[in-house]
């Protein structure tokens, strides 16, 4: 029997057809076309360059108002003034006694015993007027407030709460509490610009420390009274030219009558 001769195989060449030569060549073309071509934005350079300048001018406007925004020190008053504000201190239907003592005392080496006083300068002398003459930095311009004086005499005031500190009585009013023949109270801070105004002043219910002292021959009355209650300057406000002209230790004029009032513990209570 003839034996059969095994066959190899044939590798055949793979011949692409016509379709797919069309194809690679169109790609080839394509990518040779673009070729070297930037990416551009919608519209050329335009766009981009307003957008550049957008920021360059927003960035020049911030420095600028940096820059050029005052010192809040810079404003009235500064050192060497010495302005004069009456105030006083309100509660139910009469005026609570003035603040005394006008922390001029001073240690056995010569140093100020108020620390308070020393570091700013302001003061009263028993005459329900604030001796506003700056001694530091530390008073002047935007940080020339009513908190300044009321810390000096250790007094706290919110709308919370009313409280004196033991030398001057140790009263606490507060909103909640403290009531005035049976109503409840608000804490709020009439101001007038100057003391001869005859209008109502301007009402503040909040911030009552950060109150603005801006110029001399301010007013400004304390009030712990109903919401309602209409809150008038101090009787003594209207002498404020001439018990402004007392000052380093001298007693305020007799010819001005003493109009504080004790508030009674009976205005307590429901």
């Amino acid at each position: 029997m003839a034996s059969r001769k095994a066959v190899e195989p044939v590798d055949l060449p793979i011949v692409a057809t016509s379709s797919s030569s069309a194809s690679a060549k169109k790609v080839a073309k394509l990518a040779q076309r673009d070729k070297g071509k930037k990416v551009r934005f919608q519209g050329g350079t335009i766009f981009p360059a307003i957008i550049i300048a957008i920021l360059l001018v927003g960035l020049g406007l911030i420095v600028y108002a940096r820059q050029s925004r005052p010192d809040p020190g810079s404003q009235p008053p500064q050192l060497g003034d010495h302005w004069h504000e009456a105030y006083g201190m309100y509660v139910c239907d009469g005026w609570l006694p003035k603040l005394t003592g006008t922390k001029e005392e001073k240690n056995a080496d010569g140093t100020l015993a108020s620390a308070a006083f020393s570091s700013t300068g302001i003061h009263s002398h028993g005459d329900g007027v604030i001796h506003y003459h700056p001694y530091t930095t530390k008073a002047v311009g935007d940080r020339a407030v009513l908190g300044v004086f009321l810390d000096v005499y250790g007094v706290k005031l919110s709308d919370k709460e009313l409280k004196l500190p033991a030398e001057q009585g140790g009263q606490s009013f507060k909103v909640g509490d403290y009531k005035c023949n049976g109503k409840d109270v608000t804490i709020k801070v009439v101001v007038w610009n100057k003391y001869t105004d005859t209008d109502n002043g301007q009402t503040y219910i909040t911030d009552l420390t950060k109150i603005r002292i801006k110029n001399d021959g301010m007013v400004f009355s304390i009030a712990v009274v109903p919401k309602d209650t209409k809150v008038a300057m101090p009787d003594w406000a209207k002498d404020l030219p001439s018990l402004g002209a007392v000052d380093a230790g001298a007693t305020a004029p007799t010819t001005v009558a003493e109009s504080a009032t004790t508030v009674a513990s009976s205005t307590t209570g429901g």
